[in-house]
């Protein structure tokens, strides 16, 4: 009997600890003991490339989501789900069509991150935002891989439609509301990419060689108040090196700036990619490998068994992602519905893109409503609601340009019309810009969605016979970019030639007989306007604003909204009027004709590095757009902050306090004092004392917007920046600090339209010790 007792005892023995264990929100730790390491590696590793597409799905897969960009793996025996994980940062990108249903899962596409932070108007982001949660919720995602918000360094950066700003605190306010707005819905997000990631060309393997001074006043900073403000629950980490180290890899930047001071509590995974160095990646704090592949997992095994991978540095990961699974619809067993109020996500669109909208020019032609318009360029009858690659958005529909004006009551000229719908018919888009062109691409990967159908060269006399039959014209611009390479200068951020005599033949002959012309920019990015904006009455930058495009560019030019929206980044004179323009591929290196896309899977070449794509140099320092253009006093086409309205304010006189911990209020009294309500964007600039530092001439601190005032209504807005808010970066002392002495207070409607003035005085300097991490290889 003794020794049946025995054979039994050392047959439960065999079964595997934690065999009814299930995961709950208790018992975190317990799940962990029980795990096998080769279950901890699997945790840390995705489900692999293709993981999420109809095809490869199979009964168990069931409620998983097709289309989506991956997941988390399951556990099943520990009651650990898969979680799901889907872009992108203008509306979920899942697959809107699938096998066995004619039901369809299209998403709202939204307006991109550009167009966001041009409203100015955090509430708002915050609210549109989340509508868009809603999507992620109800579609059955646990993790909407969104927002982008790298630093816009360079106007030739492929996604710069994605990111927000060129200043870091805008990017970082926005960002914040962006993220409360999607997780209020009970989803999470993920910034990205964290960090350096501002150019597209060699993204895989270029290395950023950032001072420390601007990397944590500029390209850390947003991500910092982001963090520190919405509580983000995953971060992307960038495919790129920073100072000699990828980012993925590196401890400094995702242990000791993030977590250690920052006190971000979530998981940081990879961006898309397999790099060599998978034990490095989780020793630095980077939990998640994503997509995944098998030979990670075999990575991190073999790693923990030689010794060159502490377990506990794997439990520490481990434990991070079971803390977030455990916050996920998917684990809380939430029933999506697959029907999501698109109706009602559309019209919130539609307003909110008109507010991120920028009147740059209006010499008394907007608004116009209704009467007789000859419509020319391309993308005014297939407009760009968003870029391409992860940011792209499988949507029900683009309301084009053509068709928000006729249904605003515009009578359109049918035969400037029909001259372009017949152009169009016969131009594939696709053939532009391939769906899938991992070996064009100069950065690697997707690059998806439609391109932009080459200008129309219309003939002269064809203008000439619309004068007579029209009131007006419209003339519009159309350009795109997106993930995986760059943008250029000829025939991108300047006009090619068939955009340019459009523009000049319009303009004249319409003027000849005195009438008036509007020019409509539908862009994703930053183009050349200083050589030609003195020909139009009017221009309009309506950006790529998503799904609703041509009913939002209506609204604005009817004068049913008031324009509001004002620029989040500079417009140069000149392209290389920008610093960083001697240090970014805008020449397109011939390096870059190699196949990039191998770097998904770690290869490297052995060949000399190349300027510009090998690596990065972030000479410029802090001077990147309106901090060099006002400091350096040259001129500008369209300064930071800058937008028009069809009603005028008045600044009153800025009221300055001063908290016992050095942080300021600053309380200014706005007056609509035109003929028609309107908004405006209020902005907080702050030069510091001279001596120490040398800082830019003034720095945006913070900013507001009214609400919509009617003519001869005031409201008073307060903007408040703590005494940290204030700070430089010493990096000799490795220390943000304050100076003691008078502060200027600058309250502008854009950089350069400063209209009421303050001072206050700092008794004491203060300082604020950080870590001496990520300096800059000799």
């Amino acid at each position: 009997m003794k020794k049946t007792i025995i054979l039994i005892s050392c047959a439960l023995a065999a079964v595997p600890a934690g065999a009814q264990l299930k995961l709950s929100k208790d018992n975190i730790d317990e799940v962990l003991k029980a795990m096998t390491l080769e279950e901890k590696a699997e945790l840390c590793i995705g489900s692999g490339w293709g993981s999420m597409t109809a095809g490869s799905m199979t009964a168990a897969d069931a409620t998983l989501v097709p289309g989506a960009a991956g997941t988390t793996k399951a556990i099943d025996r520990l009651g650990i789900p898969q979680t799901v994980v889907s872009d992108g940062p203008a509306g979920l990108r899942i697959d809107p069509k699938r096998k066995g249903t004619d039901r369809t899962f299209y998403c709202t596409g939204f307006p991109v991150g550009t167009v966001l932070a041009c409203t100015w108007d955090v509430d708002l982001v915050e609210t549109l935002l989340a509508d868009m949660g809603n999507e992620v919720l109800e579609y059955g995602a646990d993790v909407l891989l969104a927002p982008g918000m790298n630093i816009h360094r360079n106007p030739l950066c492929g996604r710069n439609f994605e990111y927000f700003s060129e200043d870091p605190v805008l990017s970082g306010k926005i960002a914040a509301a962006y993220v409360r707005g999607i997780q209020s819905q009970g989803v999470g997000v993920s910034l990205k990419h964290f960090m350096g990631n501002n150019q597209e060309i060699n993204r895989m393997e270029n290395e950023a060689r950032i001072g420390t001074r601007a990397l944590r006043e500029l390209y850390l900073k947003n991500f910092e108040i982001a963090v520190k403000e919405s509580d983000p629950w995953t971060i992307m980490s960038s495919y790129n090196k920073v100072n000699g180290v990828y980012t993925q890899q590196n401890p400094e930047l995702l242990q000791t700036i993030l977590r250690d001071e920052w006190g971000f509590k979530g998981i940081v995974m990879t961006d898309w990619g397999s790099k060599e160095g998978t034990a490095a990646a989780v020793h630095a704090g980077n939990d998640l490998m994503e997509p995944g592949m098998p030979f990670e997992t075999q990575r991190i095994i073999e790693a923990v068994k030689n010794g060159t991978l502490s377990e506990a540095d794997l439990d520490r990961n481990v434990k991070r992602i079971l803390e977030y699974i455990v916050k996920t619809p998917r684990f809380n067993g939430y029933r999506y519905s697959n029907a999501p109020d698109l109706k009602a996500h559309a019209e919130a669109v539609r307003k909110a893109a008109a507010e991120g909208m920028v009147l740059l020019k209006n010499d008394s032609m907007l608004p116009f409503s209704g009467g007789r318009v000859a419509l020319f360029g391309m993308n005014a009858y297939k407009t760009i609601a968003g870029g391409t690659g992860s940011g792209n958005v499988n949507k029900a529909y683009v309301r084009n340009i053509d068709e928000g004006l006729s249904a605003a009551g515009y009578q359109l000229d049918e035969k400037i019309a029909s001259l372009y719908r017949t152009y169009r018919t016969y131009i594939n888009a696709e053939d532009a810009n391939a769906k899938i062109i991992p070996e064009q691409a100069l950065g690697g990967g997707l690059s998806l969605g439609e391109g932009v159908i080459p200008e129309l060269s219309v003939r002269k006399e064809v203008i000439a016979n619309s004068v007579e039959r029209n009131d007006a014209a419209v003339v519009v611009i159309g350009r795109n970019a997106g993930e995986g390479d760059d943008r250029g200068l000829e025939g991108d951020f300047d006009l090619n030639d068939d955009e340019r005599a459009l523009i000049t033949e319009v303009c004249n002959l319409y003027h000849q007989a005195g009438k008036k012309v509007v020019v409509v920019l539908n862009v994703g990015g930053v183009v050349e306007t200083a050589s030609w904006k003195s020909l139009p009455d009017a221009i309009l930058l309506a950006w790529t604003p998503g799904q609703e495009a041509g009913n939002s560019v209506a609204d604005i030019l009817s004068g049913k909204v008031n324009p509001s929206g004002k620029l989040s980044m500079t417009f140069p004179v000149n392209y290389l009027d920008i610093p960083s323009s001697v240090n970014f591929p805008y020449y397109k290196p011939k390096a870059a004709a190699e196949n990039s896309f191998s770097a998904f899977f770690g290869k490297k070449s052995e060949k000399k590095p190349v300027k510009d794509y090998d690596y990065t140099d972030y000479a410029e320092g802090l001077n990147v757009g309106y901090r060099y253009f006002t400091t350096a006093g040259k001129e500008v086409s369209y300064p930071f902050g800058y937008g028009l309205s069809y009603t005028s304010f008045e600044y009153g006189k800025p009221a300055v306090k001063v908290s016992k911990d050095g942080g300021v209020t600053v309380s200014v009294s706005v007056k609509n004092t035109g003929k028609v309500s309107g908004k405006e964007a209020v902005q907080l600039y702050i030069a510091a004392p001279a001596g120490g530092l040398e800082k830019p001439a003034y720095e945006l601190k913070a900013f507001a917007k009214t609400s919509e005032l009617a003519p001869g209504a005031s409201e008073t807005l307060t903007m408040t920046v703590d005494a940290y808010g204030l700070a430089s970066f010493n990096d000799a002392a490795s220390q943000w600090e304050t100076a003691a002495g008078t502060y200027k207070v600058l309250v502008g409607a854009s950089a350069s339209d400063i209209r009421s003035t303050a001072t206050f005085k700092q008794s004491k300097a203060q300082i604020w010790k950080v870590n001496t991490v990520m300096l800059p290889q000799e």
